[in-house]
């Protein structure tokens, strides 16, 4: 398999990235059209768009990016205003143009003839777009032009002539900007027998004198820019002398003007002698065009330190990295049982070092979530309008970082969650204006780190979930006895369960029971947890509780029997000896007395059904199970241990009381308990044990 990518689907990648940033500067443009900023960030992204479209073959996107480019270029320009009605054909337009790039043949021609015809009468009622390029705007809306001059001295890439570059169409384009004069730099243009084939070895130096304004000149370089080297300095259009000129140009530099002029006085020593300067003026000005030199070498040679890689190439180092744990515990294990110092010494350092090479690659695979949450602004926005409701949605903690596994499959629960909020939890603008609220409803997304966890919380302030109706339509399915003693909390859990609806109509967007019990699956599958609380009234907040990776975690090494266990140490709160009374005690609830707190506890020995005596003195194991402390009793605790989490096979796929494996430092299996099921599974048996 080449290593070589194809350079269509890193255009692709990179578009993608575009479209995203496309998205979310349309919806803020939504919320603030007079942000200059951002129309001059979509107005750049189109422009990439259309320029990287041509170079890869992508006629047709590229032409349909036009259209929209056209129509901001009159938006920046004060020609048009930024409605809503523009951003809602634009968002219409940018959808088209991805499915252009990404899955041409799914494309309707008819589609992108009506988005066009959309965008024309929305440009033509806003005074201009929908006009040809050239036709001015009224007086009374064009800005006031300022006439001006800059030195502007740029150098393409190496590669930019064979990556598609024409340099005299960028010449051109300044050329159309106003009166311009250009110097052609050869100095780095090597002998003929060196030269490569498409190379761009020439540098040009261009005076321009221009209405129009300083971003212009960007734009002639926008689709270069990241690749090329540009100084644009605005200058006072005075007579300066032939040496100044000559050094600005870079034609000559200071040390061969002062050879050149070396058998008569210095020219600030002439400016000083004909008291045209003093001395200290002549220095200051030296010393600026030192500073300014220094600084724009600087900024030539500043460059992107990021990189893209191939998220199959971090899974591969994962998979390696974690090999690579698996063999360091190994050889920790051989050499405790030996007695040889010096490798005892290297084991640590090797452990030390395989450690520190866990915690980089872990933290490479990690990803800010704003990149999730950003992705539903869109849908937020489109299914209140469906629905007929005004919902805003607001986030915080965006920098929060989750393994980027997690967050790819985190995007489709989250997006059950928040259509149920929209659908079920948040009323109607009249209905909510009746009962004394703001018309417009929230929705907010939220992100934090808690220990090894994030937890992630949608709340939204619609009217609560009634625990009264929730109640009722489980004993109607018969997933509750009439009667049963259960606390909200317990209640809420049983929206997760499949089939089960309180929606009174069914929509487009929910109704028939399908869904929630897609998140409770995925989040389970993710070795996360749900919590719901709710408020008649108020609202509803339902938190995620996530490991940080799926890859390799901390663990506490437990032995039950002659089993070993993994329990994740992020659920571990502290270790206590079981007493003798609790110990002796085979019938009841288990109960342990914890510094005046009583904490149900499980035996692991019955649920694992061990057959080996029991250790004289048991440990019990305290893990946080919810709002809640529950303990895990075990015959033996042996300690941390880092592991390496493999998945079961299919044949294992029903075992739920355990969340995967991993293989110990003397080639054993050792299964990682999965503590919120294990906790499910106690009390389970625990309530049948009861009835019977």
């Amino acid at each position: 398999m080449s290593n070589v990518s194809d350079p269509v689907q890193t255009f692709r990648s990179e578009a993608r990235d575009l479209f995203e940033q496309l998205e979310t500067t349309l919806l803020d443009i939504e919320s603030d059209p007079g942000n200059k900023d951002l129309i001059d960030c979509a107005f750049r992204a189109l422009h990439t768009i259309k320029g990287s479209g041509a170079m890869f073959g992508f006629d047709a996107a590229s032409a349909f990016a036009h259209h929209l480019e056209n129509a901001f270029d009159q938006v920046r320009k004060g020609q048009a205003p930024a409605t809503r009605e523009l951003v809602e054909v634009a968002l219409a337009a940018r959808d088209h143009i991805r499915l252009l790039i990404e899955s041409p043949e799914e494309a309707s021609d008819s589609n992108g003839e009506a988005i066009l015809r959309q965008l024309a009468a929305v440009m033509g009622g806003g005074g201009g777009a929908a006009k040809s390029p050239g036709h001015a705007a009224p007086p009374s809306q064009a800005p006031e032009s300022k006439r001006a001059t800059y030195r502007i001295h740029f150098k393409l890439a190496r590669d930019a002539m064979t990556a598609g570059c024409n340099p005299l169409l960028l010449l051109r384009e300044m050329r159309d900007l106003g009166e311009c004069t250009v110097l052609t730099i050869t100095d780095d243009i090597p002998p003929l027998s060196e030269m490569e084939p498409g190379g761009c070895y020439a540098a040009w130096e261009c005076v321009l004198t221009t209405e129009h304004p300083r971003s212009a000149i960007d734009d002639v370089f926008l689709f270069v820019i990241d690749d090329m080297e540009l100084k644009v300095e605005e200058i006072e259009p005075e007579v300066k002398l032939l040496g100044e000129i000559l050094v600005e140009h870079q034609v000559l530099t200071p040390d061969s003007v002062e050879r050149a002029v070396g058998a008569q006085p210095r020219l600030g020593g002439l400016l000083v002698q004909e008291g045209l300067a003093t001395p200290d003026k002549v220095h200051g000005a030296l010393a600026e065009q030192r500073h300014l030199r220094g600084e724009a070498e600087k900024q030539a040679r500043k460059e992107d330190a990021g990189i893209r890689v191939q998220a199959e190439r971090l899974d591969e180092l994962m998979d390696q990295v974690g090999e690579l744990v698996i063999a360091q515990a190994r050889l920790r294990q051989l050499a405790n049982n030996g007695t040889d110092l010096h490798l005892k010494s290297l084991v640590e350092e090797i452990e030390r070092l395989s450690s520190q090479l866990r915690d980089t690659t872990m933290g490479i695979r990690m990803v800010p979530i704003g990149s999730l949450f950003s992705r539903f602004r869109r849908l937020v926005r489109d299914l209140s309008r469906e629905l007929g409701k005004d919902i805003q949605l607001t986030t915080a903690g965006e920098e929060t970082e989750l393994d980027k596994t997690v967050i790819e499959r985190l995007h489709d629960p989250l997006v059950h969650l928040i259509r149920n909020s929209l659908d079920h939890g948040i009323e109607g603008p009249q209905d909510r204006e009746a009962k004394g609220r703001p018309r417009q409803g929230t929705i907010h997304l939220s992100a934090v780190h808690s220990g090894a966890q994030v937890l992630i919380s949608i709340r939204d302030d619609g009217r609560g979930i009634d625990p009264v109706k929730v109640r009722a339509k489980a004993e109607e399915n018969g997933l509750i006895q009439p009667g049963a003693d259960l606390t909200d909390s317990e209640l809420f859990q049983l929206i997760f369960l499949p089939g089960f609806s309180t929606a009174a109509h069914i929509t487009n967007v929910s109704g028939r029971g399908v869904g929630m019990d897609v998140v409770k699956r995925a989040i389970d599958a993710l070795r996360g947890s749900i919590d719901v609380t709710s408020t008649l009234g108020v609202g509803t907040t339902i938190t995620l509780r996530l490991p940080l990776t799926l890859a390799i975690i901390d663990g506490l090494l437990v032995r039950v029997g002659d089993g070993r266990y993994v329990i994740p140490l992020s659920a571990v709160e502290e270790n206590v000896e079981l007493p003798p009374e609790a110990d002796t005690r085979s019938t009841g609830r288990d109960f342990l007395d914890i510094r005046d707190e009583v904490v149900p506890f499980l035996r692991l020995r019955s649920l694992f059904h061990a057959t080996v005596p029991p250790d004289p003195y048991q440990k019990v194991v305290i893990v946080s199970a919810g709002e809640g402390r529950v303990g895990l009793a075990v015959d033996q605790i042996i300690g941390d241990h880092q592991t390496v989490i493999k998945s079961l096979s299919k044949l294992h796929a029903e075992v739920q009381t355990f969340s995967g494996a991993t293989i110990l430092g003397d080639g054993t299996v050792a299964l990682i308990l999965d503590v919120p099921r294990l906790i499910d599974l106690g009390q389970a048996q625990e309530a049948h044990h009861r009835a019977s």
